[in-house]
């Protein structure tokens, strides 16, 4: 009979790396499990998906964001886009993954349906707040330093992070898989303005999507007003 890739306690597995809303450990069968925090990126108490420091701490939040990530993960599965998800185990809030290699030394990927957040303060004079934007998307550097600076596809092959066919891939997958997030939001009255993903190589080489798929990565809107991750996830599951 197959062991359970979660079963095991913490201290059998290795932690690899903590971070602000996941730690990383290092499974005995070869896996990768992720154990999500009650931690929430913003500043001084306020929610935000783009900022890259913890700014609050919400009991529950782990767990609420484990269970919209393992709904997503699962579908895009069944429709059989390229993910690292294997399993999940929302009382222990934990998911195990398959190893994935970084792209350089990390990428985020935001696909933009309105104009908000960084967007919107980075190019105010050319768009009024909440404008839309027709899934647009940009890429970021994981470089807290730096503050996550945006960087261009010709940036991206010039500097060998990635290969213009592999950005244009990156690129689709994006648009795609963020349009079908939005389509299920749409389902509950809800409406997605920008979700940031993560991809990744798997053992082949191959791009796959990784990280999470929760609202602590997304800003959506009901009735024109900004939805808490707490209530999206419970509006998604209503």
């Amino acid at each position: 009979m197959a062991m359970n890739v979660l079963e095991r306690s913490a201290n059998n597995m290795k932690l690899i790396y903590e971070g602000k809303t996941k730690d990383v450990y290092d499974h005995p069968n070869g896996h990768i499990v992720l154990k999500f925090k009650d931690d929430m990126t913003g500043a001084d108490g306020v929610f935000d998906p783009g900022a890259d420091t913890v700014g609050l701490t919400v009991e529950g939040a782990g767990k609420s964001g484990l269970r919209m990530t393992q709904y997503f993960f699962e579908l895009l599965n069944e429709r059989g886009y390229p993910t690292h998800y294997l399993k999940a185990n929302i009382n222990e809030a934990t998911m195990a993954v398959k190893r994935a290699k970084m792209l350089g030394h990390g990428l985020e990927v935001i696909c933009r349906f309105r104009a908000v957040g960084s967007f919107y303060r980075r190019y105010a004079l050319y768009c009024e707040e909440g404008q839309k934007l027709d899934g647009l998307v940009e890429v970021t550097i994981k470089d807290d330093e730096r503050g996550d600076p945006p960087i261009s596809k010709d940036a991206l092959v010039n500097l060998n992070v990635l290969t213009a066919k592999q950005y244009d891939e990156i690129k689709q997958l994006t648009k795609n898989i963020s349009t079908i997030v939005k389509d299920e939001l749409a389902k509950k009255g809800l409406e997605l303005y920008d979700i940031k993903l993560e991809f990744g190589y798997d053992d082949d080489g191959k791009i796959m999507l990784i990280d999470e798929i929760s609202a602590g990565n997304m800003r959506a809107y009901k009735d024109n007003q900004s939805i808490s991750p707490f209530e999206l996830e419970k509006l998604l599951f209503s």
